[in-house]
């Protein structure tokens, strides 16, 4: 069975559309930029994936999602074969409220020393077609999930 995950892709009008994208943090992703960043989430096994995908947004975000109606985008594949679904709230969230939880590692790799890591090292409210270059490939239908969503009159 694969791993679940559950995001929460905020999102805002102001006049264009802009989403809420996550930089991963951690020394393999320091110095890339297109391809390096992520809806904020997180994996789950005994919960709700909306329940989960609030808890990762604050858990990642350092404050919870603002309160809002949830549009269910769907769930995709990743490559490594994770399955992530995703809602999408929208609202607004003040960037100097960032504050990101963080994962121990090895580093560098076999040297016996750990160090501690944000999970998510910044954010950004970027247009949609900015996040298309910096998300990893495998978020990218949640875009076109979240358009479609705003765009179907009904």
């Amino acid at each position: 069975m694969p791993k679940t995950s559950a995001a929460l892709l905020l999102f805002r009008r102001r006049p264009t559309l802009e989403v809420l994208i996550a930089h991963m943090g951690g020394p393999f992703w320091a110095r890339k930029d297109n391809g390096a960043w992520s809806i904020p989430k997180g994996e789950y096994t005994d919960e709700e994936p909306l329940a989960a995908a609030r808890r990762e947004f604050a858990e990642e975000m350092g404050s919870p999602a603002p309160d809002g109606t949830p549009i269910p985008l769907g769930s995709v594949r990743q490559s490594g074969g994770k399955v992530v679904t995703t809602f999408a709230v929208e609202g607004d969230f003040d960037l100097d409220e960032f504050r990101s939880n963080t994962f121990e590692l090895e580093w560098p790799r076999g040297s016996g020393r750990m160090q501690q890591f944000p999970e998510v090292d910044r954010a950004e409210w970027v247009t949609v077609e900015v996040a298309r270059d910096k998300l990893v490939k495998g978020q990218l239908p949640v875009l076109d999930a979240l358009r479609d969503h705003l765009s179907d009159p009904s």
